[in-house]
């Protein structure tokens, strides 16, 4: 990473982002060329790994890549805000986000695909429901996992202005 200063190093630092996001850009490769779509996700951090669970439609162009080739990236961003300044070459963006790398493993048994949409809607409800799902639901569509190799994380947060008459309001109260 080139600006050392931003990176998020922390891990539970990293993980808050990815809980606080919604959506997740998924970048897969079809030769030689880069696709990526944007998905809703949910997912888990359990003994140092991450999974990020995902799901769609049983046929289309992604599915046909990931069949293909497996291997993916991701990126998620949240907290995002435009830092304006006096002069164009100085406006500036607040973000944080987490970019990582793995492959893509299609879930196949029910208790999986189950567990996969549940951590789904926990993530875009921020409800803890164990839902069910029937046998034709769970038939009519694909979900898969990205299992994570490597993620890191960057910020820039907006550096705070100087309140100069704050600070003369204080000299005044300090002088009596």
């Amino acid at each position: 990473m080139r600006r050392k200063d931003r990176e998020i190093t922390n891990v539970n630092d990293k993980i808050a982002v990815i809980s606080k996001c919604k959506v997740c850009r998924l970048g897969l490769s079809e030769n030689n060329y880069p696709y990526i779509v944007s998905l809703n996700y949910g997912y888990t951090y359990i003994n140092e790994k991450l999974t990020l669970f995902f799901h769609g439609a049983k046929e289309g162009r992604k599915i046909e890549i990931i069949k293909s080739n497996n291997n993916a990236c991701f990126e998620i961003d949240c907290d995002t805000k435009l830092i304006e300044a006096e002069k164009p070459f100085n406006y500036s963006y607040e973000f944080k986000s987490v970019i990582g790398f793995g492959k893509i493993v299609f879930l196949e048994t029910n208790e999986e695909k189950t567990n996969g949409l549940n951590e789904l809607m926990k993530q875009q409800t921020g409800k803890e429901i164990k839902y069910s799902y029937t046998e034709e639901e769970l038939n009519s569509v694909c979900v898969y996992k990205m299992e994570v190799e490597e993620f890191t994380g960057k910020q820039k947060p907006q550096k705070k202005k100087y309140n100069w008459k704050l600070r003369w309001i204080w000299k005044i109260i300090l002088k009596k």
